[in-house]
């Protein structure tokens, strides 16, 4: 299966069903009077955040929905019957945008969480609605009104509690496999992850928190460069990022200056996501001496102005991944704790939250618009 993370699609409620025009007619009853129901009430359309899909790839196939319209109205006063609501789900994480206004009309980050995007249109009235003292016999009707529709954008954006970023063959993959049942796929050549992972770390019963691989960032990839622009943006719900650094590349570009490169990506991609608490993780550590690394790290905290945590590690071995985990549970409980207790944080993060998507979706469309004579660039294939 394609991992789809946008995709635009219509949707449509229904109609509302129109008004009847009829007289009541039985043997022996003469001048039985008006008699036409009401038509019935539009369908609405309804999104609805499921946690069991993980891609937007069936709306590709499909890019269009309508809800059902309602019934005519019928003589003997009988009611039409109601549209029925149509319910859409989509993956958890999953923004709403209207193309035309540019609006983030939801944003589904809760498992079951429900919103109308479209109200069924409103039912016509029968001549029945319509009779009075002066006028007995009414052939006057209305007609129900259209329902609602909308063109929508919708973006996929991976819920986790910590994000991985670095240069490819950094060991992002390689850290998620070492501490969770995720199996991403590892060789020694970049960008061995085409695709978003997540991987569940569990600590013991009762705690554990979601890990988020995305593949690897290159120079310019707030631009367009490489994989990594089209999939930042699944950073933006994560607690905080762990920055993975090659302590020893095989193409010999220097650490301290990817660390700086990766930084100023994600300053270039989102101002708001840059600031997101981030901590450094140097990997590979069994490739140096004790010395080395060492002296890496104090090079690296003067060099970047780095005050933050600073974590050494080998993934493959898994040295010093226990460490790490515990400190991010740490870390995700206090967080989680903070969401629930303390309203103004909770106010602080949701603010966050808006602004970050804002400053994506600019960035994703001011891309587009510059690269939108390369066919090669937007081809489908590349959301394998």
């Amino acid at each position: 299966m394609k991992f789809v993370d946008e995709a635009e699609i219509m949707v449509e409620a229904g109609k509302g069903g129109n008004g009847c025009l009829s007289f009541r007619r039985e043997k022996y009853i003469e001048k039985g009077g008006p008699d036409g129901g009401d038509g019935g009430v539009g369908g609405s359309v309804f999104f609805k955040a499921d946690n069991t899909l993980n891609t937007l790839v069936d709306f590709r196939f499909r890019p269009r929905y309508q809800a059902q319209p309602g019934g005519a109205g019928q003589g003997k006063n009988c009611t039409g019957r109601n549209g029925e609501d149509l319910v859409i789900k989509v993956p958890l994480g999953t923004s709403i945008i209207d193309i035309e206004t540019e609006e983030l009309i939801a944003d589904l980050d809760n498992p079951g969480q429900r919103i109308m995007i479209a109200r069924g249109g409103s039912h016509g009235l029968g001549n029945a609605r319509f009779k009075s003292s002066t006028n007995r016999a009414p052939r006057k009707t209305t007609n129900g009104t259209p329902g609602e529709k909308r063109k929508l954008q919708l973006q996929l954006r991976l819920v986790a509690d910590v994000g991985l970023l670095g240069f490819p063959n950094a060991g992002k993959s390689a850290l998620i496999r070492a501490v969770s049942s995720a199996k991403p796929k590892v060789a020694d050549y970049p960008f061995t992850t085409l695709i978003p992972n997540l991987g569940v770390v569990r600590m013991d019963m009762e705690r554990s928190f979601v890990m988020a691989d995305i593949p690897g960032l290159i120079e310019g990839a707030s631009e367009g460069v490489g994989l990594g622009f089209r999939f930042l943006k699944h950073l933006s719900r994560t607690h905080l990022l762990l920055h993975l650094v090659d302590v020893l590349p095989a193409d010999e570009v220097d650490p301290i200056e990817s660390a700086r490169q990766i930084a100023e990506e994600l300053e270039k991609f989102s101002i708001t996501l840059a600031t997101k608490e981030r901590w450094i993780v140097l990997n590979k550590i069994d490739l140096l001496t004790n010395n080395n690394v060492v002296a890496l790290e104090s090079e690296l905290r003067n060099k970047l102005n780095w005050d933050k945590p600073i974590y050494k590690i080998s993934a493959i071995n898994k040295w010093g991944c226990a460490e790490l985990c515990d400190q991010l549970m740490k870390s995700v409980q206090s967080h989680r704790q903070k969401m629930v207790e303390d309203k103004i944080y909770w106010e602080t993060q949701m603010q966050r939250e808006r602004t970050m998507a804002f400053e994506i979706r600019r960035t994703i469309e001011n891309t587009r618009s510059s690269r939108a004579h390369d066919d090669d660039y937007w081809d489908e294939d590349w959301d394998a």
